[in-house]
């Protein structure tokens, strides 16, 4: 019953008051990109979603415009040379993720669900495949988000991605929601340009 009915309205409702309530915040970051760099203010990158299907996630800008469209950040040979100004802060804090609000909305993400991996990372989709990850919704966040983030390497990424597909409830969810605000607040785990392993 959660999972087909209760979690979607939570989405919905969540969502819709998050877009209004952070529509001042919405509108300053925009006009912030705007000033800083040519471009646009959205990035839309083709992600995976519930059973593989594709769809274009949403995020604020934070790099140049010349800047690879489809590579993961890890694997850019200097990511910091495309940054902009106020893309290095957007992503510190997180902020530019906000956007998924929208595809939270529209019933492309959750608000808790594995991150939507690139349409070309082959070795994400196959390992999370067989722990049956790709049969949810891509979330803003999740539990392996608050397990180990940027540092994770792809293989326990995707189990405990899987992990979160078997264990979906609402208890679990305010965990993986709590436990993000800690994350982000921390930047436990945040690695920029990270390329997936876990620090010794």
């Amino acid at each position: 019953m959660y999972v087909h009915f209760f979690k979607r309205l939570i989405d919905i409702v969540l969502s819709l008051l998050g877009i209004v309530l952070l529509s001042p915040l919405l509108l300053l970051i925009a006009l912030l990109i705007k000033l800083d760099s040519k471009g646009p203010v959205l990035f839309r990158q083709k992600r995976v979603g519930k059973n593989k299907k594709y769809f274009y996630i949403l995020k604020f800008r934070t790099m140049k415009a010349d800047a690879p469209h489809d590579t993961p950040t890890h694997l850019m040979k200097d990511p910091e040379a495309y940054h902009t100004r106020i893309g290095k802060l957007l992503r510190r804090t997180s902020l530019d993720e906000l956007p998924q609000l929208f595809n939270i909305l529209v019933g492309q993400m959750s608000i808790i669900g594995p991150r939507p991996a690139l349409w070309n990372q082959d070795d994400l989709i196959a390992a999370r495949d067989l722990y049956h990850a790709n049969d949810v919704l891509p979330g803003l966040t999740g539990w392996a988000q608050i397990n180990g983030r940027d540092e994770l390497e792809i293989d326990e990424k995707a189990r405990l991605d899987g992990e979160y597909a078997a264990r979906i409830s609402f208890i679990f969810d305010c965990k993986c929601f709590f436990g993000t605000i800690y994350t982000v607040i921390s930047r436990d785990g945040l690695v920029e340009g990270g390329t997936g392993r876990k620090q010794k």
